[in-house]
């Protein structure tokens, strides 16, 4: 085996097969220091707390496991009705040299088994024997797929859970519920499960062993966390228009004031109503790490340190639930408490019910009464605000965290005009003042980033490894929480032809499509991917990455 650096903390191990990489993925279970491992096609990755264990050691412990390895015993067997009339079909026929007609009638006779899991809650890659399907990708991403597509890439089938970017080639969709949080597993397609999939009619239906012997899962219902706000009428009361939105999705959802969820008394009386929600507004705490060979990121707060710094100020542990704001948000607080805003720098407005206006400071804690409005104007330096609540925001945790993850839809959805979020009792110190001395970057200004070469850097020329640290890069619109796409005047150019298989990414790292223009993944990354990876930012340089704006300028630094 080949142990690569894939970041300060994870390690990414090449295996001769996806066999091998399976049978390795069990036999490193238990290894210490391990936070948690994600199967590739080829490859292992191993994400470790370095206060644990080293880089070294830990390369050290996985060769001498390696003779452990288990065979994956096989799964149930579920029926998938697809659609065949993806955008991609006929290129893909064209490209294989074959009609659409038969690469159709491959796809449905051939035997399908789920590899393994990863790039988004409920994502499967399937594998047959059939070497027909061996198609690339496509050479840069859609930024956005539809839930359901199914979609082929490097040997795999895969069906698309919700809509997200991505990179396959489409060539039918199917209205199979892939992932529900109410369901046990609530993934459809686990690890060894096998996979027929049939052409769809009017009245189709999902047979699969998880939910008992010949249950059916009707087609049409969708996961919960896809139904729109605009399917809710406007003139429903703000709590029911939100309880609407989740009343499926199990604990997937917002609290008010009179309920208690997870673990965290809302305290009677203490809220947070939204009047305007902004470009986006969520809710977020430090994530849920250890779910990625699931498929699910660790998600959390864009800009850590904004957070920590936020629920010092105002009392709470460092990981107490907050909103984390883009653009200009206004909010009304019911009942009294404390808050504080950090992060983003911009106006800060506070009027009172009667309307009268009080100041408040960037990063120091301030009192709320009943009927004030807090008003955040647009970012001048940054992009995110913080804003937390002394309590904690009282949302329901999913799979441990309270954090919303924008590309697997896991936990509450973003916060629209008029919904009402309960104030918890998390609190455990007194309101804290401290020196405020972060200064966050503006459009146009320069931003070091510092990385760590690798895993894939021999996929590239020298070159381009120069280029990559030589040349500034613009952050562009086209950016989130799932990452930010870069621009430069020169593409870094590959050294290797071909397809990577799917491999395991971490948060920081800088994926590489074939037009050459840097992708840096963010908290809510897909947590597999199949564009060869150059470097990954440091931990230190996290936090800031998820403050640049549209327009800021980056230079990568090796450490």
């Amino acid at each position: 085996m080949r142990i690569l650096t894939a970041s300060q903390a994870a390690l990414l191990v090449e295996t001769a097969d996806l066999d091998e990489a399976v049978r390795l993925n069990a036999a490193w279970a238990g290894v210490p220091g391990v936070i948690e491992r994600v199967p590739g096609a080829r490859t292992v990755l191993v994400r470790f707390d370095p206060r644990q264990v080293t880089a070294e050691r830990l390369a050290e412990t996985l060769r001498a496991t390696a003779s452990d390895a288990r065979d994956m015993p096989p799964g149930a067997e579920v029926t998938i009705p697809v659609r065949y009339d993806g955008d991609d079909l006929d290129g893909v026929a064209r490209a294989l040299n074959i009609s659409a007609d038969e690469l159709v009638g491959r796809h449905l006779a051939a035997g399908w088994q789920v590899a393994f899991t990863g790039f988004a809650p409920g994502f499967g890659y399937l594998v047959c024997d059939d070497p027909l399907f061996d198609v690339p990708r496509r050479l840069s991403p859609r930024t956005r797929v539809p839930a359901g597509s199914v979609a082929l890439a490097g040997g795999f089938t895969g069906v698309y859970p919700r809509e997200s970017p991505g990179g396959w080639q489409l060539i039918g969709r199917t209205d199979a519920v892939l992932w529900d949080l109410q369901r046990d597993p609530p993934a459809l397609l686990a690890p060894g499960t096998r996979v027929r999939f049939v052409r769809a009619s009017g009245r189709d239906h999902v047979v699969g062993a998880s939910e008992g012997p010949a249950s059916e899962i009707p087609a049409s219902e969708g996961p919960a966390s896809e139904i729109s706000a605009s399917e809710i009428p406007d003139e429903a009361p703000a709590e029911r228009r939100v309880a609407a939105r989740h009343a499926d999705a199990g604990a997937d959802g917002l609290v008010f004031p009179t309920a208690s969820h997870a673990g965290v008394a809302p305290t009677v009386g203490r809220a947070i109503e939204v009047v305007r929600p902004g470009l986006q507004l969520l809710v977020q705490d430090l994530g849920r790490p250890g779910y990625a060979a699931q498929g699910v990121s660790a998600s959390g707060a864009a800009d850590r340190t904004a957070l920590r710094d936020a629920n010092r100020a105002v009392g709470n542990p460092p990981g107490a639930a907050a909103l984390e704001s883009v653009g200009a948000v206004a909010l009304r607080f019911r009942g009294e408490g404390v808050a504080a805003v950090t992060g983003a720098t911009g106006d800060l407005s506070m009027t009172d019910a009667r309307g009268d206006e009080r100041p408040i400071a960037h990063g120091i804690p301030f009192a709320t009464r009943d009927g004030d409005e807090l008003v955040l104007g647009s970012a001048t330096r940054g992009l995110r605000y913080t804003i937390a609540v002394r309590g904690g925001l009282a949302v329901p945790a999913v799979l441990g965290s309270r954090s919303s993850d924008t590309l697997g839809g896991v936990g509450p959805a973003p916060l629209t005009a008029g919904d009402v979020v309960a104030v918890g009792a998390d609190a455990i110190d007194a309101v804290d003042v401290f020196p405020w001395e972060r200064m966050l970057p503006a459009p146009g200004d320069l931003v070091d980033l510092d990385i760590t070469v690798g895993p894939r850097d021999d996929w590239f020329t020298d070159d381009a490894l120069r280029v990559l640290t030589a040349q500034e890069w613009r952050v562009t619109s086209q950016s989130d929480r799932v990452g930010m796409r870069l621009q430069g005047d020169v593409p870094l150019e590959r050294a290797r032809a071909g397809e990577l298989p799917s491999e395991g990414v971490v948060t920081g790292a800088i994926q590489v499509p074939s037009d050459g223009q840097p992708v840096l993944f963010l908290a809510d990354h897909p947590v597999t991917g199949g564009y060869p990876i150059i470097a990954a930012l440091t931990e230190a340089s996290l936090d800031l990455a998820g403050q640049l704006p549209p327009g800021a300028r980056v230079r990568f630094r090796v450490v």
